[in-house]
Parts: structure tokens; C-alpha cells; sequence
């Protein structure tokens, strides 16, 4: 029990995926102007991610085994695409809203490199099914954690007067380091 304990506080504060690994900055920076998009898109990479883990350890498992691991990322690739477009289907029949305010974000999932990464990591650590579904949905957390924070940040900041040189993607680039900084306080509380 405290292992998964540890290891969820470690994917969601420690080994951020986003603050302190570097992955999936795209979305991180591109829907992080408002807390609604952000809100939808924390939760679409979650249930991405978990799902797309879920998945590919069955698959990993039972359909690709020792002999077809060289197929490995194509078919990880492939079920995150699925992931995506019924994520995709599901907001535009019953969200329009927000998903017309994610736009071109929402199908980038697929290519968001913290979902492959978390997916990859899970099979490469030979970890079973309930850890690597554990770690993928605190992952998710910890990026919709991440994505959060900096949404309020950059609220924040539109509504201040910063100087010209720092408006628009240089203070928020400078907001995304500070609080990747703030991030790492946390290396060490679990080892």
C-alpha cells in the first residue's frame, strides 16, 4: 500500500511530467489561457492517459509479447489515437463549447509525448497492470495539476501590466520556468 501510495505523490509532484520531465509542453502552453479549456484538457489527457496505459499493457502483454516488441510504439501510437478520437466524438456531441475552445489541442493528445512516454515507461518497468494504471492516471493528474497552477498564473498576469518586453509568450515561458523551479522543491520527498 505504500508503495502506490509513493508512487503517486512521485508522478504527481516529483517526476511531473510536465514540470519536471519536459513532456507535453505543447498543450501545457497552448490552452492555458482559460481555466475552462484548461479544466477539459486536464481531463481528457487523464482519461488518455490511463486508458491508452491500461490498453497497452494488455496489449504488450497479450498481444505483442517478446516477438513483436519492435511493433511496440506503432501500435501505442494507434491506441492513443483511438483514445483520442472517441475522447474527440464524445466532447463534440455533448461539450461543443469546449470543444471548439480546445481546437487543434484536443488532437494533438495523440501526439502529446507525455502519453506515449507514460505508456512506454509502464511496459519498460515491467510494472503490473494496477501499478502502470495507477501511475498513468497520477500522471494525468500531476499534468492537469501542472496545467492548472499555470492557468491561474497566466490569469493573473493578463490582468497585470507587465513590461512590453515580457507580454504575451515571453512571461508566460518565464511563469512555465518558475514554476517548474517551484516543482522541483519537491525531488527528494520520494526516492
Amino acid at each position: 500500500m505504500t508503495s502506490l501510495i509513493l508512487l503517486v505523490i512521485g508522478a504527481i509532484l516529483v517526476n511531473n511530467f510536465v514540470l519536471s520531465q519536459f513532456l507535453g509542453i505543447c498543450p501545457f502552453l497552448g490552452v492555458s489561457k482559460r481555466l475552462e479549456t484548461s479544466l477539459g484538457m486536464s481531463g481528457a489527457v487523464i482519461f488518455v492517459m490511463t486508458g491508452a496505459s491500461a490498453v497497452t499493457w494488455c496489449v504488450d502483454r497479450y498481444v505483442l509479447g517478446e516477438s513483436l516488441a519492435y511493433l511496440q510504439t506503432i501500435a501505442f501510437i494507434l491506441v492513443i489515437a483511438t483514445l483520442v478520437q472517441v475522447i474527440e466524438m464524445l466532447m463534440k456531441r455533448f461539450m461543443p463549447p469546449l470543444y471548439t475552445a480546445l481546437g487543434i489541442y484536443l488532437p494533438l493528445i495523440t501526439t502529446n509525448c507525455a502519453v506515449l512516454g507514460v505508456a512506454v515507461m509502464n511496459v519498460k518497468s515491467g510494472a503490473g497492470f494496477l501499478e502502470s494504471v495507477l501511475f498513468a492516471c497520477a500522471a494525468g493528474i500531476g499534468f492537469a495539476l501542472a496545467l492548472t497552477i499555470f492557468t491561474g498564473l497566466r490569469e493573473k498576469i493578463d490582468r497585470a501590466d507587465p513590461p512590453r518586453a515580457f507580454r504575451g509568450v515571453a512571461i508566460a515561458l518565464v511563469t512555465a520556468g518558475l514554476l517548474s523551479l517551484a516543482f522541483m522543491g519537491f525531488n527528494g520527498l520520494v526516492k
